[in-house]
């Protein structure tokens, strides 16, 4: 369940309409803002934190995480929310 999550926010166009479609306005603005920094589209720049995320993301990370999702009710917000908050830390 978690790779399929993953997998299909590694797409751009999938990882866009969940972070547009998360209800946090908030979260929208700051990725817009990141992505714009880097020079990238939001849909790439939102699957590209998503990747490094999975890649770096500590053994407690990830617990934190999988205990996030067993209460979400739309697992892929809370990924990606996650991955942009440690976009953010670095």
């Amino acid at each position: 369940m978690l790779g399929d999550l993953l997998s299909r926010l590694t797409d751009e166009t999938t990882a866009l309409k969940t972070v547009a479609g998360a209800g946090d306005s908030r979260l929208l603005v700051t990725a817009q803002e990141m992505a714009a920094a880097e020079g990238l589209g939001l849909g790439a720049y939102v699957t590209q934190a998503v990747q490094r995320y999975a890649n770096e993301a500590s053994n407690e990370e990830w617990a934190t995480l999988m205990g996030l999702l067993n209460r979400a009710a739309d697992p892929g917000a809370v990924c990606i929310r996650r991955a942009l908050e440690s976009a953010l830390r670095e």
